[in-house]
């Protein structure tokens, strides 16, 4: 009986012993920026979703941690991907900014789905009758009124230089965008920079819209990952937050967040509420 037992425990200790525990879990590098971390802990709820341990960690510069394998995953937008590896190209549409963006990638890098229904593209706002005396709510109608632009931007933003073939001058710079949009509405300036999935824009201000062909480049979310690194379960996360992320969703997290919610928080209740693999 008492031979029974001690085998049975040297039996339990070996098989312990001889299997591997849990492996290290995968990082998804995130910049200090709220948007950025909230976009990594989407990514990283993802895959603990199909079952890979995944962690964010804080970088200055996520995309060189990557390349240097600190983080397997990292998230951003395929218009600001572009500018950073293909600085010169003039694509414009969310398909070929992506196509571009993937061909100019280091080697030992390769891109997961882009959200074609997410993005955060940088956006023009006028005030409603600036809106009705151009006749328009489309981005093609400051092309038309290009030489009376008097444009404005918040601190901490970089604009495009122009619109289609508009040269705009330099915008005013504004502390923050609710000075920016005073500015608007009081006639100091006639038109403000802003972003699709910019939170916070006031009652009476008209974002106008980019039509095809696009005059601002894409900027759809997506995600970054080291080359034959990330198994299929793995892929496939990646993938479907690719197809179940909006715009309308990430304005809402984002504006969470703006609020003082951690973002590895609101990204998990977000993928609660919008489990993949439907």
């Amino acid at each position: 009986m008492i031979r029974r037992l001690l085998l049975a425990i040297f039996a339990t200790l070996t098989v312990a012993c001889g299997s591997p525990g849990p492996g290290p879990s995968l990082v998804v590098g995130a910049s200090p920026d709220p948007q950025n971390r909230l976009l990594a802990g989407i990514y990283a709820a993802g895959l603990r979703y199909y079952g890979t341990a995944a962690r964010v960690e804080i970088s200055d510069d996520p995309l060189a941690a990557l390349d240097a394998g600190k983080a397997t995953v990292a998230a951003g937008f395929t218009g600001r991907l572009l500018a950073r590896f293909d600085p010169g190209s003039a694509a414009r549409s969310a398909e070929q900014v992506y196509r571009v963006m993937v061909g100019a990638l280091p080697e030992g890098l390769a891109a997961g789905d882009y959200a074609v229904a997410a993005e955060d593209k940088a956006a023009l706002a006028v005030t409603e009758a600036t809106a009705d005396a151009w006749d328009s709510r489309e981005l093609r109608a400051l092309v038309d009124n290009c030489d009376r632009v008097r444009a404005g931007a918040a601190a901490g933003t970089t604009p495009p230089s122009g619109v289609g073939e508009c040269e705009l001058s330099s915008e005013r710079q504004f502390a923050t965008p609710a000075l920016m949009f005073g500015a608007l509405r009081s006639g100091a300036i006639n038109a403000a920079w802003t972003s699709t999935a910019a939170t916070g824009t006031p009652d009476g201000v008209v974002v106008l819209v980019d039509r095809k062909p696009a005059l601002i480049p894409a900027q759809n979310v997506v995600a970054l990952y080291r080359r034959n690194e990330l198994g299929p379960m793995q892929l496939r996360a990646i993938n479907e937050i690719a197809g179940v992320l909006d715009t309308a969703s990430l304005v809402a997290m984002s504006d969470r967040v703006g609020s003082g919610a951690d973002p590895g928080v609101v990204a998990e209740e977000w993928l609660a509420a919008n489990p993949l693999g439907r």
